[in-house]
């Protein structure tokens, strides 16, 4: 039987360990630093995803049959690299690999390279420069800062003073870090999210999930990590699923072995259907999150043996559970913004909710412990079923500092 340690401490881990735990080839599962809501399947280990050392020392210690790495800061920080040239089993890109997500500048310039359909852009590291070419051109726009920044470094500006706010606060006022600024045009249409298994050249897709990153109902209010999803996304045809599995994400895999930088891991495409074609909004170098949570329970395979079977490159069977989910965040009042942590949630024990910031007092109660603090999951023959059963699950949770969006899936439910 084999010991599987799960890096990260969020409601995308508690997912993964979720699935990991069905497996019939696992018997132990640890969680570094993993969270209150993980303790019933997993041991947490009081190591940070930035500790790659220790992570490497616990994995050793421990004889760890498979590390798989959530967090992007773990692998851009090089854990893969670590954990291989110890000899450690690991699922995840290495350092050099996952820059297609931790340098946005890189893989819009990857994508302009090989011909991957993606939004027009400018590159800036000088306020003045971009501004004065943000006034040349027509709104909306979008302004995305260069490097990670936790889902929220790109702002949709409406207005000139709306660009001008967030030019500010990542060119002078450094809000991320120090970086570059890109500029692109705006792209109208339907985002979806797109996870792909990918070891080298070998692509293999997951099911498709639609998040919503805006704070607030009918897409109002600032960006965030994600309030919501769900899967599968009605709006994508056969055809559409075909074009962005052989044009987009299967070149996306070949070119980073052609810049020998080949990824291994999940290819998380951020695509948009708009009215010329569908193209990429973003790539990212790991499970998505929420869309984890949403597609992690449709997979009616042993999630262990489809990750093996990448690792060792071989086809993975890949069956798929014929119900619909979908995911609704509680979140801290205030966030993305300033939000205040140590609310007592009552109800947060139940099945289909998946931890993202919890933690847990002396009295054993869960307290929140972050900006997103709970995801609530449910299946349905139809993702209005799916919606209204998760509407119902809230209801039974009880916190006093928690919102949620309401209308998760609902435009697409319209349709």
């Amino acid at each position: 039987m084999k010991k599987v340690l799960v890096i990260g401490s969020g409601g995308r881990e508690h997912a993964i360990i979720d699935a990991i735990c069905k497996s019939r080839w696992v018997s132990q599962v640890f969680a570094a630093p993993g969270n209150a809501g993980m303790v019933k399947l997993a041991t947490c280990v009081d190591i940070r995803e930035t500790e790659i050392d220790k992570l490497v020392d616990f994995a050793m210690q421990n004889e760890i049959d498979l590390t798989i790495v959530g967090p992007e800061v773990s692998l851009a920080l090089g854990i893969v690299n670590a954990f291989l040239n110890n000899n450690l089993c690991i699922f995840g890109p290495t350092k050099e690999a996952a820059i297609i997500e931790s340098s946005k500048e890189y893989a819009k310039n990857l994508m302009m390279k090989y011909n991957i359909p993606t939004a027009t852009y400018k590159v800036f590291t000088v306020f003045e420069e971009a501004f004065s070419y943000i006034k040349q051109n027509k709104f909306p726009i979008v302004l995305k800062y260069d490097g990670l920044a936790a889902g929220k470094g790109v702002i949709i500006a409406y207005t000139l003073k709306e660009a001008e706010q967030a030019l500010r606060s990542m060119l002078l006022e450094e809000h991320f870090g120090k970086g570059s600024v890109i500029v692109e045009e705006f792209l109208e249409g339907e985002e979806f999210s797109f996870m792909c298994l990918c070891n080298h050249e070998q692509v293999y897709p997951l099911e498709m999930a639609q998040d919503h990153k805006r704070a607030y109902d009918n897409d109002q209010g600032p960006n965030t990590g994600g309030m919501g999803a769900y899967s599968p996304v009605p709006f994508l045809s056969s055809s559409d699923k075909e074009y962005a599995l052989n044009s987009i994400m299967i070149p996306t895999a070949k070119a980073l072995v052609q810049e020998k930088r080949p990824f291994c891991g999940i290819l998380y495409g951020g695509l948009i259907k708009t009215k010329t074609g569908i193209k990429v909004i973003e790539f990212n170098c790991r499970f998505g999150d929420p869309e984890t949570e949403v597609v992690l329970p449709r997979l009616r395979s042993d999630l262990y043996e489809v990750i093996m079977s990448v690792l060792h490159q071989k086809k993975p069977v890949l069956e798929w559970e014929d119900f619909s989910t979908i995911g609704i965040v509680l979140a801290s009042k205030g966030y993305p913004e300033q939000y205040k942590k140590g609310y007592v949630i009552h109800g947060a024990d139940q099945n289909h909710i998946y931890h993202m910031g919890t933690t847990l007092d002396e009295q054993g109660q869960y307290l929140t412990a972050g900006g997103r603090v709970l995801f609530v999951v449910e299946k349905g023959s139809t993702l209005e079923e799916a919606n209204h059963k998760a509407l119902q699950m809230i209801e039974s949770i009880h916190c006093e500092n928690l919102f949620h969006r309401t209308d998760i899936g609902k435009r697409i439910l319209k349709k």
